[in-house]
């Protein structure tokens, strides 16, 4: 009876703090910096299944909001069924008046995006109509850009008119080609509107605004959550087990067990604060990894989450060079972490060359997918790919950082060269090496003589640069991975057939352009030494960040002169070029400046749920490649025509991984290579 009461005593003064029974005692007892985290970990949850219940919420939200107010597949025009013309998805239908008696008109059209490329031969109309009958031609027309036609005489080959005009998705048209008696004998082309065409972007605006709206009931509910008075209401609900569970937990992560410290490693490498992970780092991962997983599932069929044809930008071409810097930061702070422990570098040298093996082997068998077109043939084995150019980026800013590795200093504000150039001074024999390896790409992009094509050319080939030079894809680039590889070794339908109509192989993973990417992870280690060098000092962090963020885009201003295709060095995702290279650079860096003070510094955002796939990266990317024609990542759509089923089907695959990666980490399950 006497031992009951001091316990007794104990939970009445736990109650009266607030702290809701046994589980918030021990928490009160564990030390001050554990007990905030179980507190801060107790308030979020509420229940342990929240995040869960969350997860399904916005999935389920997203859906059925683009399935209700989103609009469907093609629609049924009587036009379309009258001229025997089958709408795809982007696609219009175009009826050709031609009122000319006796002319016979050659159409001829190109996209607005196709940059000094040959018109196409579209369709012909003959001039054999009546007075009030004129021959009509249809065709299916493309509504992802805007469309140049040119109508020409076919018997003189001269131009009749020409014009520019951006068609909706399954909109009918008519284009009038008729004389204009006006005092001057001239022809007129007029387009007209029979039939308005659908929203298509409808269904992505929708599942944005869901998107947002989710974003602000989260923060409304941290609010409400950061109020004592809700915390603790919440608090008194959590069960005292699940306390005790947090608490052991925390105490017993193995993200904690190698912060010991260890009297026997080399004195200059033991541990000084360094953080082992930093929770922005596996967020801009996980940011660069779930885009990646959407676009390569279809992104809805939209062109702006597909890969450019040629010069310029879209979302897909973000995600890969990201996924490249963000690895380059995680190289130097592993690495760090790793010499600290005491691991000599011979040792680590064996584990870094053991993953960048396994790395440019799974990346040969996921490019190979034989297992569903039959036996493999070797002779048509595709070498380079995604993990294979990871594998080589790895392997040398790895191998390099560890040669020249140095122990990270105390504190930079004891020092007064660290006040400015500290983690660039530092490297200087890594930044040496990796301006000989750019000067080695651009020596061989501009001299590299080329068999039958124009010396420093950077073109699609194909009908562009008016056909010229039709089988001079990419330039060096593309002629030293035929030489070296053979054209059956490499990818056979590169983004730039769309547009240019391409016929030769062009891998735009290719050996050249792997220097570049080895670039941008180099830079990614810089972002890593600035966020170790200058650790607690965020002012000094973002400063940097940001200097970064404004030189590499100045660099990209001088070569490209700000334009898509009149630049030195245009941006190009299938070269890797340089500008490529820096103007993705800087935005990593402003995404760096914006989550490293929220999700680090301030705590304001946990990084979920970029966060969660972020830790497990490399099986997510495994797993969505291997599992992309499996249930529930793809099933048989009602209308394969439509953006909305594509997005819906798209977005659940993209969420599932996400769980899947949710259910990992709370298991504590990691793959590692």
């Amino acid at each position: 009876m006497t031992g009951a009461r001091p316990r007794a005593a104990e939970k009445r003064r736990a109650r009266e703090r607030g702290g809701g029974g046994s589980g918030v005692a021990a928490a009160q007892a564990a030390p001050g910096r554990e007990r905030r985290r179980v507190a801060a970990a107790g308030g979020m949850s509420g229940a342990p299944g929240a995040g869960l219940a969350l997860a399904a919420l916005l999935l389920a939200a997203s859906v059925l909001s683009a399935a209700l107010l989103a609009p469907g597949g093609a629609p049924e025009h009587d036009l379309d069924k009258k001229w025997h013309v089958e709408l795809k998805m982007d696609q219009a239908l175009l009826l050709i008046h031609n009122e000319l008696l006796g002319t016979d008109l050659s159409v001829y059209w190109n996209s607005e995006r196709c940059y000094h490329c040959l018109l196409q031969v579209l369709v012909n109309v003959s001039g054999n109509g009546k007075p009030g009958k004129p021959s009509i031609a249809a065709v299916a027309v493309s509504t992802q850009h805007g469309s140049i036609l040119q109508l020409n005489d076919t018997s003189e080959e001269k131009e009749v008119c020409r014009l520019e005009y951006k068609f909706g998705e399954f909109g009918n048209y008519s284009l009038l080609v008729k004389h204009v008696h006006n005092g001057v004998n001239e022809i007129a082309c007029d387009v007209v509107v029979n039939e308005n065409p659908v929203d298509s972007n409808l269904p992505v605006s929708i599942a944005f605004l869901v998107g947002v709206a989710v974003v602000v009931a989260v923060c409304f509910l941290r609010f409400l959550l950061s109020l004592d008075d809700f915390n603790n209401w919440i608090s008194k609900a959590i069960n005292s087990r699940e306390t005790d569970r947090l608490i052991n937990s925390e105490l017993g992560s193995p993200s904690r067990a190698g912060q010991l410290g260890d009297d026997t490693r080399p004195e200059a490498w033991r541990p000084s604060a360094v953080p082992l992970r930093l929770r922005c780092v596996d967020t801009f991962r996980g940011i660069a990894l779930i885009l990646m997983v959407f676009v390569n599932y279809g992104g809805g069929k939209y062109w702006y989450f597909k890969h450019s044809s040629w010069n310029g930008l879209t979302v897909a071409d973000l995600v890969f060079p990201w996924f490249v810097f963000i690895m380059g930061s995680s190289i130097f702070l592993s690495m760090t972490s790793i010499l600290q422990r005491g691991c000599s570098k011979f040792r680590l040298l064996g584990k870094i060359t053991w993953r960048s093996f396994l790395l440019i082997c799974i990346g040969i068998f996921i490019v190979n997918p034989n297992y569903c077109l039959g036996p493999l043939s070797w002779d048509k084995v595709r070498i380079p790919g995604v993990l294979q150019r990871l594998g080589v980026t790895y392997f040398v800013v790895a191998v390099l950082e560890l040669l020249f590795a140095k122990p990270v200093p105390e504190s930079c504000t004891l020092e007064r060269r660290c006040f400015s150039l500290q983690d660039i001074i530092s490297s200087w024999p890594q930044w040496l090496f990796i301006l000989m390896l750019e000067s080695i790409w651009l020596a061989l992009t501009f001299f590299l003589p080329v068999p039958g094509c124009p010396t420093g050319y950077l073109g699609p080939g194909g009908i562009g640069d008016l056909g010229k030079y039709p089988n001079c894809t990419g330039g060096a680039a593309g002629y030293i991975d035929r030489l070296l590889l053979g054209d059956d070794h490499l990818y056979q339908h590169p983004s730039s057939n769309v547009l240019y109509h391409t016929k030769v192989a062009y891998d735009p993973e290719g050996i050249l352009g792997t220097i570049n990417s080895i670039v941008m992870a180099f830079l990614g280690v810089q972002a890593g030494k600035i966020l170790l060098y200058y650790k607690d000092q965020t002012k000094d962090i973002l400063i940097r960040f940001t200097a970064w963020c404004c030189f590499l885009g100045l660099i990209s201003v001088a070569f490209t002169k700000i334009s898509e295709n009149e630049g030195f060095i245009p941006v190009n995702k299938n070269l890797w070029s340089i500008s490529y290279v820096t103007t993705l650079s800087s935005f990593a860096f402003f995404i760096l400046f914006i989550l490293y003070p929220v999700v680090d510094v301030k705590g304001l955002w946990t990084g979920a749920p970029f966060f969660y796939p972020g830790m497990n990266s490399i099986l997510v990317y495994v797993g969505h490649e291997v599992f992309h024609n499996y249930f529930p990542f793809q099933w048989r759509l009602q209308d394969n025509q439509s953006h909305k089923e594509h997005l819906i089907q798209n977005v659940v695959a993209t969420a599932v991984w996400v769980l899947i990666a949710y259910i990992l980490y709370k298991k504590k399950i990691f793959w590692k290579i």
